[in-house]
């Protein structure tokens, strides 16, 4: 099939010359979907291409958002979940149990504090019983000296969410759930959001860029927009056993062939359909280096985040990065509410290069301010494309949650 747009510069032109025209109809497209309250979306730029590599539903990092881009955060959440029927008031934040993590602390308390300028009463409550002990609640303080009272929660035989002292309208789930919160969602009256249904314990990459493909597809046709152009080739390979060896065969003839058509130098990605937080995820040459992975390589393909079995991979089309930050590789990271960009961030790792991981030890950032950008009447090239990039990944994320919840009726 042709297409009237094949370069980098022509995307860039088309997106900047028709910005208003292209979001009015993502709007009307993900308002048939149920689009996650929030997402984020991990985004490489190439010589020849954008590509969104990740996208996360219970997204972490608030914390690295400029305050204008959580300024505008605000503003959204609160169209957001005004519009839930009947308006909730008080929230109930749900978070992830690693609370040793300072940094992801520091993102709690940013988020709080952006919901509660939205103007909702926002408390952290956790459904991990082994938080507590003998205490119903407990109080921790982040990386930037943020104190966080913690509520042990539950759900009522009523199917209510609550703590004690407290009964909450809406559920904020900001746990990613690859090992799954032991509590009956289907019973649970009070709104969850996003979703609990699509954490990691079900939820695939695999999946995730299947849907995208069929995202861009449409999108290209419509606007003859050729799809190389914004996203990564990729192929799915399952029944995947890194401590025996099992489908290693498999994922090397499958890596030598998506090598086929790409630059002399390409790297692949080879990444754990399930995986989170960056782990789970070899960058390769050949899949001869496949076969020849040692053990302790072979190990951290294997086992990930709360010791979830990996199963089975992605092989992606590495995407080299073509942005510096001090000298660093770097890529962008776009934050989302209800599907309309907010804000973002560049991670920046100073241990990579621009072929491999930068999700990974090393890493920095630096806030990437949006909204900054729009109020200057700077919206550039760049950031216009990363916006509606980000949109069309969120839509993807949107139709695997429109998938789960469809096979639980």
């Amino acid at each position: 099939m042709e297409f009237k747009i094949n370069t980098k510069a022509e995307l860039e032109a088309f997106i900047t010359s028709n910005w208003n025209d292209l979001n009015q109809c993502l709007d009307e497209e993900m308002e048939k979907l149920p689009c996650p309250i929030y997402s984020s979306v991990d985004i490489r730029e190439s010589k020849t291409k954008f590509a969104p590599v990740d996208m996360n539903i219970y997204p972490a990092g608030f914390n690295n958002l400029c305050q204008l881009d959580l300024n505008a955060s605000a503003e959204h959440f609160k169209k957001v979940i005004s519009g839930f029927k009947p308006t909730p008031s008080k929230i109930a934040l749900i978070p992830e149990s690693h609370t040793k993590n300072l940094f992801y602390l520091d993102h709690l308390a940013y988020l709080q504090v952006t919901l509660r300028d939205a103007g909702f009463e926002v408390s952290f409550v956790s459904l991990d019983e082994e938080l507590f002990g003998d205490t119903q609640e407990i109080t921790l303080t982040s990386q930037s000296k943020f104190e966080l009272k913690i509520l042990k929660g539950f759900v009522d035989t009523d199917g209510i969410l609550k703590a004690p002292g407290h009964i909450f309208d809406l559920g904020l789930l900001n746990n990613d759930q690859s090992d799954p919160i032991n509590v009956d969602w289907r019973a649970c009256k009070t709104p969850i959001h996003p979703t609990p249904l699509i954490g990691w314990y079900r939820r695939q990459k695999s999946e995730h860029f299947n849907y995208y493909s069929d995202v861009v597809k449409t999108f290209s046709e419509k606007y003859s927009v050729n799809p190389e152009l914004i996203m990564a080739r990729f192929k799915a390979i399952e029944n995947v056993d890194f401590s025996t060896k099992e489908g290693l065969e498999d994922i090397a003839s499958s890596i030598d062939e998506l090598k086929v058509g790409l630059p002399e130098n390409s790297k692949i990605f080879v990444k754990a359909s399930q995986g989170t937080y960056g782990m789970g995820i070899s960058v390769v040459s050949s899949g001869k280096e496949i076969l020849e992975m040692n053990r302790k390589n072979r190990d951290k393909m294997n086992i990930g985040k709360n010791k979830i079995k990996f199963t089975s991979v992605v092989i992606q089309e590495g995407v080299d990065s073509i942005l510096k930050y001090d000298d660093m590789a770097a890529e962008v990271a776009i934050y989302l509410v209800g599907g309309k960009p907010v804000g973002g961030f560049v991670r920046a790792n100073s241990q990579k290069d621009n072929q491999e991981n930068l999700n990974s030890r090393g890493m920095v950032f630096k806030k990437y301010c949006i909204s900054e950008i729009k109020e200057n009447n700077d919206f550039q090239a760049k950031e216009a494309v990363y916006s509606i990039i980000s949109r069309l990944s969120t839509m993807a994320g949107a139709l695997e949650i429109k998938n789960v919840m469809a096979e639980e009726k």
